[in-house]
């Protein structure tokens, strides 16, 4: 069975799942940027082999979701995937069902913030862009196959839609369903991950030790992903469409505040569009 990490990008779901690799899989409790997939995501090319023939379209994807996932669930285990995707129903093709899986962790964050990262990681012309991007109802991420593509197994048509639809139709998923708030994290990491460990203990039947927890916040602190990214690298980060060299993925983090980079207009753009959200979540 499945349980979600489930996000709009640039929304913390590498942070959590960084933490739950240190803390289930590796033996120290250390982060290691370079063995997340262990944790894997969903979805990629390979989960589809001998499943579609053009895996490039997305009525044919999306009738293949749930039997992508059920091959997925063979060996009886449960497993942790991250997603971009949105919970979404595509001609009567749902992405996930609660047959498939057994619970959704749903990460999301103040979209006055999401909007610079995006910026960023995108490679966005100007704020303008990076607005649309959020604002987009018809938002996907993924390209057609190219064989000279590193990532091409990775990019796979996803949608994700706007900022709004994405967390209004994850918030719907009712088993096991837990929301992190990643300005809850910034605030107070040991928090949050204590209660995304008391989350887990209950699904794995695993008792976690308050001395690996402790090691696993630590090693997973801001400061030290981006420590880490820097001396070894990090597979996930992105070519720079303008240089041709990789950007940090961990990138501003906690400097990364509205309050300081976005105009009055923008900020009350982003408010108007997502009011009832952003009040439903305390972020207004």
């Amino acid at each position: 069975m499945i349980i979600w990490l489930a996000s709009y990008p640039k929304s913390g779901n590498t942070w959590v799942r960084s933490f739950l690799n240190s803390l289930l899989f590796n033996k120290d409790n250390s982060a290691d940027l370079n063995e997340l997939s262990k944790i894997d995501q969903y979805p990629k090319r390979s989960h589809f082999k001998n499943l579609v023939i053009e895996i490039d379209n997305l009525e044919e994807l999306s009738l293949n979701w749930i039997k992508s996932q059920k091959i997925i669930n063979q060996d009886n285990q449960i497993k942790l995937l991250k997603t971009h995707h949105a919970l979404c129903n595509y001609k009567n093709s749902f992405f996930t069902n609660g047959e498939v899986s057994l619970g959704a962790v749903h990460i999301v964050r103040d979209p006055r913030n999401v909007i610079s990262s995006v910026l960023y990681h995108f490679s966005k012309k100007n704020y303008e862009e990076a607005k649309q991007f959020l604002f987009d109802e018809n938002k996907a991420l993924g390209k057609k196959f190219d064989l000279n593509d590193p990532n091409a197994n990775r990019n796979i048509f996803t949608v994700i839609s706007s900022w709004k639809n994405h967390y209004n139709s994850w918030k719907q998923f009712k088993k096991n369903y837990l929301l992190i708030r990643y300005e809850d994290l910034l605030a107070n990491p040991y928090r949050e991950f204590i209660k995304l460990s008391e989350y887990l203990s209950k699904l794995l039947s695993i008792k976690f030790e308050n001395e690996k927890i402790d090691t696993a916040v630590k090693s997973n602190s801001f400061e030290n992903l981006q420590r880490l990214e820097r001396e070894n690298g990090f597979s996930e980060s992105i070519i720079d469409k303008k240089t041709g060299l990789k950007k940090r993925f961990f990138n501003l983090g906690p400097e990364n505040d509205w309050t300081k980079l976005l105009n009055n207009e923008l900020r009350e753009n982003i408010e108007k569009e997502f009011e009832i959200e952003m009040r439903e979540l305390k972020y207004i």
